[in-house]
């Protein structure tokens, strides 16, 4: 959604008594370690603002080549994930200003943080929300999938088999 469309979604929240999450990245090749992230995210609060890395942020962020998957089709995954409510795409160096115009209860972040490393914690302490550590330890990253996916590398299938 837009910006203003999502402001005026978050005002209606607001007016009905729902808190809000914020949670952000770039999800590219969106896999499991993106899902926990997100699920757990969602369960700090009744509603879920997603803020998408655009394009350009991702390159920035992640060099050339990245990203592999354009930020509407980001998004559109994104928002398909249980206990996401809203998706948003942004293509500032950080978050900060959609914190201070959304200014969420609880700002979510990955495992790779701890509260007192998360860059926008200011931010959000200045307009009285908090920082919380979300999702399993940083063991996927979009970075080793692309590399696996270049070298021509998979997991063997560990599925059981009958008879054996």
């Amino acid at each position: 959604m837009t910006e203003d469309a999502l402001l005026e979604a978050v005002a209606r929240d607001r007016a009905a008594g729902r808190t809000i999450a914020f949670a952000n990245g770039c999800f590219d090749l969106l896999h499991v370690g993106h899902i926990r992230y997100l699920q757990a995210a969602s369960r700090e609060a009744d509603v879920l603002v997603v803020a998408v890395n655009g394009d350009s942020s991702v390159c920035r962020l992640k060099g050339p080549g990245q990203p592999i998957l354009p930020a509407a089709d980001r998004a559109e995954l994104v928002a398909a994930v249980r206990g996401v409510s809203y998706v948003v795409v942004f293509d500032d160096e950080t978050v900060e200003r959609l914190l201070s115009l959304i200014k969420p209860d609880v700002h979510c972040k990955g495992t790779d943080y701890t509260v007192d490393t998360v860059p926008e914690r200011g931010v959000v302490r200045a307009y009285g929300g908090r920082v919380v550590i979300v999702g399993d330890p940083k063991t996927h990253a979009t970075r080793d999938l692309i590399g696996r996916i270049r070298a021509g590398d998979r997991l063997q299938d560990q599925t059981p088999r009958a008879g054996g």
